[in-house]
């Protein structure tokens, strides 16, 4: 689907809100407040969002209460448009530009990035956990080292750059943590928590990896420090893989990922990578080659809505933004 298609798809609000809809109740009204499936239409001579009235509780409600869109003074329109530009970027929209394509300000393009990232979470999803082959990396995230004069900054590990924990299922999801340390004891509920105990690791010759991997059914590795990256199947270049995902959408396209938001970027790295389908083209040596790319757009928006509902992101005192939950 392309922007002239997209907004003939989405000429009007009625249009949005009847696709919103479609997806958020496919089988009838809810109450988001007690969960009766009976309402009422209330009209109004005024221009408002289509309201409804619960037959059971008698609260009022739209298809946006409770969810990432609640209270939103958009149009729907706006909403769509900033998934659909998001989606087909291969590594996102800085809020700057963002705000020039859908005419808000940056701010306010900001925070619907955030928010559309936090749709993108996997833990919205019902993805269950990583198990087969899983390769383990780490990645920090951050510039260069800074340039001063008789002072050498430490690249690699031990830099005071944020670590991030890649666990990536070989042609499958991935899961990136943010990490406080590669110690072993900072990484086990990490990996209790997203991976299977009957999977086969694989990552570099790490003490940590080397302690965890004693759980699980097998645990093979490489020694990158002797050159070594790859062993027949032994390797962890799936995980690198999307760790250079991420560095290039920071390079790229963000510059700076404060480690207070870096994990809304991280479910966004994670959303395109698992939006991903392995297609085999043939190349120039007339062979087949396996290559990724990503679902159409508009069923990214379908998975982006259907994983809208319960949370919201409410702005701070300090014009920073928190995330609220609602009870449902």
């Amino acid at each position: 689907m392309n922007l002239k298609q997209f907004q003939e798809q989405f000429s009007n609000e009625a249009t949005c809100h009847k696709f919103i809809e479609s997806i958020r109740w496919p089988t009838g009204r809810v109450c988001p407040h007690c969960g009766h499936g009976q309402s009422w239409v209330i009209r109004a001579a005024v221009r408002r969002p289509v309201r409804y009235e619960c037959k059971q509780c008698a609260r009022q409600f739209t298809v946006t209460t409770k969810t990432a869109l609640h209270a939103t003074k958009l149009p729907l329109f706006t909403w769509l448009l900033s998934m659909y530009l998001i989606c087909s970027s291969s590594k996102g929209i800085a809020s700057t530009i963002l705000a020039k394509l859908i005419g808000t300000t940056q701010p306010t393009a900001w925070k619907i990035g955030h928010t559309i990232r936090h749709m993108m979470n996997s833990s919205r999803s019902d993805i269950s956990i990583l198990k087969g082959i899983i390769e383990l990396d780490e990645k920090y995230v951050g510039g260069k080292p800074a340039k001063v004069q008789g002072v050498q900054h430490k690249r690699g590990k031990g830099t005071s750059k944020q670590t991030v924990l890649v666990a990536a299922q070989r042609h499958g999801p991935v899961r990136a943590v943010p990490i406080a340390s590669e110690k072993a004891s900072t990484m086990q509920p990490i990996i209790d928590q997203h991976l299977c105990k009957s999977a086969h690791l694989m990552s570099d010759g790490h003490r940590s990896y080397i302690k965890i991997g004693k759980q699980f059914a097998a645990h093979s590795h490489v020694n990158h420090s002797k050159q070594e990256y790859s062993r027949g199947s032994t390797h962890s270049n799936t995980a690198e893989s999307f760790s250079s995902m991420l560095e290039r959408a920071r390079f790229g396209v963000f510059h700076y990922m404060s480690p207070k938001h870096l994990k809304r970027y991280l479910s966004e790295m994670e959303f395109r990578w698992e939006t991903r389908v392995a297609k085999k083209n043939k190349n120039s040596y007339d062979k087949q080659k396996t290559v990724m790319k990503s679902i159409p757009v508009n069923d990214m928006l379908v998975i982006l809505i259907m994983r809208f509902s319960g949370f919201c992101l409410k702005r701070t005192k300090s014009w920073g933004i928190m995330e609220f939950t609602f009870n449902l």
